[in-house]
């Protein structure tokens, strides 16, 4: 069977202040000709449909009008919750989704049976994914405790339950002849971030080894993690990256989808296919006589400048560039403060700091700086 593994598409991004609503309209249309042109038995969405909780009814729009292009391909389609989408309101769409044949799975709820989805491809392969949406530390602990645990159980890690969370679900993967799989949206332990993720939900405390993954797994689709990777696992375990570049940490990634080729006697090839209308983003750094140089008119900038601070050179530099989203004076421009105060201060002596201090501040009241002379000599008498 084939596979077409994306994520992590973040309809209703802002960078900036500046909407990104026509770039993704650009994005999903080449993800669905890929779709088109590749015509996978299967489409795995994994996680961060929205990039807000909260997305506007265009954002919306957007992203049901792609889920229903890709599955008008002719393709089984299943979609789960990231960190960032409302995995309740997702769960909320799922009477439309079902209406247009799509699997959507925003939250874990009480039934675990719910995320496990079975199929079978146009030529009668039969398969099964066991689908896991984000769990934050609270509700993954919640989710465990569906599998009655003891109290020693309870107080485990996350990586713990969410190990015993993927065991459960896919313990029906002994069945000969079907293609097992799994989807998730976590951070796993050795993996290269993006650069754009939201890095309370990629800390270690939310990291988990590969290892939770079983062995007879044939592929895992993850999301999360924006730059397309293949992670060392007990079996075939690869994140798809994003399709456009979230913020300007992401610049260098190469944006993808992954087609995957897989069978239940045959080891999965993945080959990932560029995604390329996004506006790219860029760095530049210079005076404003060399970012006047600059040729990137389709790019997004992120601008160093190397003049000293002053006002109005952020407008000179815009006049200039007009694509330039953050204009930053260049860090090497910037005087080393702190290492002046260091400086200013080594080889003193406390007192000499105090009457420094009492000197920088008009007003201060007789008797102080003695005060300060008796405190110190107690004080280092004592020590």
């Amino acid at each position: 069977m084939r596979i077409l593994h994306t994520s992590d598409w973040h309809v209703g991004k802002v960078l900036k202040g500046r909407s990104r609503h026509d770039e993704h309209i650009r994005v999903l249309g080449q993800v669905v000709d890929i779709a088109r042109a590749e015509q996978p038995d299967l489409i795995v969405v994994a996680g961060d449909l929205y990039d807000t909780a909260a997305p506007s009814p265009d954002a919306t729009r957007l992203v049901t009008r792609a889920l229903s292009a890709l599955r008008r391909t002719g393709a089984q389609v299943v979609a789960i919750g990231g960190n960032h989408d409302n995995g309740q309101a997702l769960d909320a769409l799922r009477p439309w989704a079902e209406a247009a044949g799509i699997v959507l799975r925003g939250a874990v709820r009480d039934d675990p049976a719910e995320l496990v989805v079975t199929g079978r491809t146009a030529g009668g392969e039969p398969w099964q994914l066991v689908t896991l949406p984000f769990l934050s530390q609270r509700y993954a602990i919640r989710a465990a405790e569906m599998y009655e645990l003891t109290a020693a159980e309870a107080s485990q890690t996350y990586a713990d339950h969410i190990a015993r969370l993927i065991a459960r679900l896919s313990e029906g993967f002994d069945q000969p002849g079907v293609v097992n799989l799994v989807t998730a949206h976590l951070t796993i332990v050795g993996a290269t971030a993006g650069g754009g993720e939201r890095e309370a939900h990629c800390v270690m405390g939310y990291a988990v080894p590969a290892t939770v993954f079983p062995a007879n797994a044939h592929y895992v689709a993850l999301g999360h993690l924006h730059r397309a990777q293949q992670v060392t696992g007990p079996c075939p375990v690869h994140y798809c990256g994003s399709p456009l570049a979230i913020d300007f940490g992401e610049e260098e990634n190469v944006c993808s989808v992954a087609v995957v080729d897989v069978a239940a006697d045959r080891a999965a090839r993945v080959r990932h296919v560029p995604v390329t209308s996004a506006r790219p983003l860029r760095t530049v750094r210079g005076t404003l006589e060399q970012l006047g140089t600059v040729q990137e008119p389709d790019a997004w900038l992120r601008v160093y400048v190397r003049e000293a601070p002053r006002v109005g050179l952020r407008e000179d530099v815009q006049e200039l560039l007009p694509n330039a989203l953050e204009v930053r004076i260049d860090p090497d421009m910037v005087p080393d403060r702190a290492g002046q105060r260091m400086a200013q201060r080594a080889g003193r002596s406390p007192r000499e700091l105090f009457g420094d201090y009492l000197d920088s501040r008009d007003g201060a009241e007789d008797g102080v700086r003695e005060l300060f002379d008796e405190l110190y000599d107690e004080v280092s008498q004592s020590s």
